[in-house]
């Protein structure tokens, strides 16, 4: 975005289709276009600032044909969280920080992290994370937090934001799985919080079926969703799939965000998942990352989605 205006890049965003805004209040999304709110100031401060922005599927390491140049993308969705005019308040990664849990990966995903403005950083991992044989080189870099347990929970302005891990029993064309124990750690960390706290929940593969030939879904989600529903504002975020796909179910609001490294086909399309390569000059408009804000009126999640084009 060399030579752009902060206003003209999020109008750029906004004809490219990416950079719609979208409040969600009651389950039900109301979209805003970033070109209006970039030109009417008052208008975006009553939206509210960047509570959090979601990255995912950065996949450090992988070096094919989709895309040579991960670090570059990844680099170039940091320059692009770097320069909101309201720095979130910290950042999420759904899982896939690395291709291969190669402690040399894992050493270049952290050092261009450490370029974010942002200094919170909270993550789950993705399969690519735990691929080694003792599941161990994720924990020993982004374990703390979670007592390497992977799933935990905390809070911020109000809002309950709760990690969940459904990758480790992971197998090629599987389902996701979160498990007995997570499940009543889940049901006993909701069991205090009242009806009406906003819940934002992110894991890495979907918690909610989109294309289960291809693996994508997680099997017993919907004993964790029987969990939510008393809620009266949750936002699940995912990434795996690498594309945007998103659907609304009473309160609770699902959303699955692009990676940063390569895109996949669209569920269902072409004999089944994997990178998908596209010509040069698509590969940007392809990729990108999500910012979340909460309203200032009303707790309610407004999701943004820019590409990288």
């Amino acid at each position: 975005m060399s030579g752009l205006s902060r206003r003209d890049s999020l109008k750029c965003m906004a004809f490219g289709g990416a950079g719609t805004l979208f409040a969600l209040s009651g389950g039900v999304f109301t979209p805003i276009d970033l070109a209006f709110a970039a030109d009417n100031q008052a208008a975006a401060a009553r939206l509210g600032t960047p509570l959090f922005v979601q990255i995912s599927d950065t996949h450090i390491g992988f070096n094919k044909e989709a895309n040579p140049d991960v670090k570059g993308t990844l680099a170039k969705s940091i320059d692009l969280i770097n320069a909101i005019p309201h720095q979130p308040e910290f950042i999420i990664h759904t899982g896939d920080i690395t291709h291969l849990s190669r402690p040399a990966e894992f050493d270049t995903a952290q050092q261009l992290l450490a370029g974010l403005k942002a200094s919170e950083l909270h993550t789950v991992p993705g399969e690519h994370d735990v691929a080694d044989a003792a599941q161990s080189e994720y924990f020993r870099r982004f374990g703390q937090a979670s007592n390497n347990r992977g799933y935990y929970s905390f809070d911020h302005r109000g809002v309950h934001m709760i990690a969940l891990v459904n990758v480790m029993s992971f197998r090629p064309g599987g389902l996701g799985i979160l498990g007995d124990d997570q499940m009543k750690w889940l049901a006993a960390d909701l069991a205090a919080r009242a009806s009406s706290t906003p819940i934002v929940v992110f894991a890495h593969m979907p918690l909610w079926s989109i294309y289960d030939p291809w693996g994508w879904g997680t099997g017993d989600a919907e004993q964790a969703m029987a969990l939510l529903r008393r809620f009266g504002s949750v936002t699940v975020l995912n990434g795996h799939i690498h594309q945007i796909v998103q659907k609304v179910e009473g309160n609770i609001t699902f959303h699955t965000a692009r990676a940063t490294a390569y895109p996949q086909p669209a569920p269902g399309v072409g004999p089944g998942p994997g990178p998908l390569t596209v010509p040069a000059d698509q590969l940007a408009s392809m990729l990108g990352i999500t910012s979340v804000s909460i309203r200032r009126d009303q707790p309610a999640a407004l999701l943004t989605d820019a590409s990288l084009s």
